[in-house]
């Protein structure tokens, strides 16, 4: 019989749809975007199937971030202080949800985040340290303990991958039995919630893929190591880049998803001109499950149901001259 973890028994059916009913009537106004058939964009595609894509990028705070940041609050004391490491968009929801509910926060963010992250989280009124990123962790263990915050953490938390999950439910009040689901993949959180959300709801012959940089494959390698391990990251997609994989979703991953596949920075950069010139503002890290699309990552898909999820369109103007037209 094999040994389930005390955290996994956590993480039930009932659990998730409760925190998604959190989520949908959250005062921070999560929005249940819109998932759109592939033939209904401009987007090209070479494989005979049925693609949805789940815009993502038109979320609140401008990603899936605030889902699980809506589950986190709820469930935590008003008015306390809180700090995370975030390379932006966790950092950004946190930060809107800290002014919303009259708390203090701070963001440890990598220096390799873009300047503009920092500042749309100083707007919110929150504090941010940039610190390279084998410091982040060192960084927030001292605010806790010199500065008596609460820690909340942005990938490894398992309010934040109930709230997550909200999205995989959402998934299948249109598709109710996809085929294939394909999510971007960093710390793990939205691949764990949105995987434990389908296959919890009965959907067991789905195939749930992990996406990650080739330079930044923290999950993939914990798959390979049967632990959750750490590395130097470096990726276009900043976003898809912490330290290490997330305990908690290193176990919901191994338990419901497929894969875990590759793509390269370059890849990336043409998914994110790819989907401009179709009219869809993407960030690189939530064009990576489309990077995988779009270059046979998926195996077979062919005349399958597929959802791809766009999860983040917080990018600057500045940033996108950087990115092939």
């Amino acid at each position: 019989m094999v040994d389930v973890p005390l955290s996994m028994k956590a993480i039930t059916l009932d659990l998730l749809r409760d925190a998604r009913e959190t989520v949908r009537t959250s005062p921070l106004g999560v929005i249940n975007t819109p998932m759109i058939p592939w033939c209904q964009t401009t987007l090209p595609l070479n494989i005979p199937c049925n693609i949805h894509i789940k815009l993502e990028n038109m979320q609140r705070t401008g990603s899936f971030k605030i889902r699980g940041v809506a589950n986190q609050f709820a469930r935590r004391p008003k008015g306390a202080h809180f700090v995370t490491m975030s390379a932006g968009n966790y950092g950004k929801s946190f930060a809107y949800a800290s002014k919303h509910y009259g708390s203090k926060g701070k963001v440890v963010m990598p220096e390799t985040a873009p300047v503009s992250r920092s500042t749309l989280i100083q707007n919110f009124g929150c504090e941010v340290e940039r610190v390279p990123t084998a410091l982040l962790m060192n960084v927030v263990n001292r605010c806790v303990q010199e500065e008596n915050m609460t820690f909340l953490h942005s990938y490894d938390d398992l309010d934040l991958i109930a709230g997550h999950a909200s999205l995989g439910f959402e998934v299948l009040e249109v598709m109710p039995q996809p085929d294939v689901v394909v999510v971007c993949c960093g710390g793990g959180g939205l691949l764990a919630g949105v995987a434990a959300a389908i296959k919890l709801a009965g959907c067991e012959k789905t195939r749930i893929y992990g996406v990650e940089p080739e330079g930044a494959c923290t999950m993939y390698k914990s798959f390979i190591e049967k632990k959750p391990i750490g590395m130097d990251t470096k990726s276009i997609a900043s976003g898809l880049a912490p330290p290490f994989a997330g305990t908690l979703p290193y176990e919901l991953c191994q338990r419901y998803v497929e894969e875990i596949v590759l793509v390269s920075d370059e890849e990336i950069k043409a998914a994110v001109s790819t989907l401009y010139r179709a009219g869809l503002l993407v960030e690189p890290s939530g064009s990576a499950a489309f990077a995988a699309i779009a270059n046979d990552r998926i195996p077979d898909i062919a005349g399958r149901n597929v959802v791809v999820i766009l999860s983040g369109g917080n990018i600057g103007k500045d940033e996108l001259t950087n990115f092939p037209d």
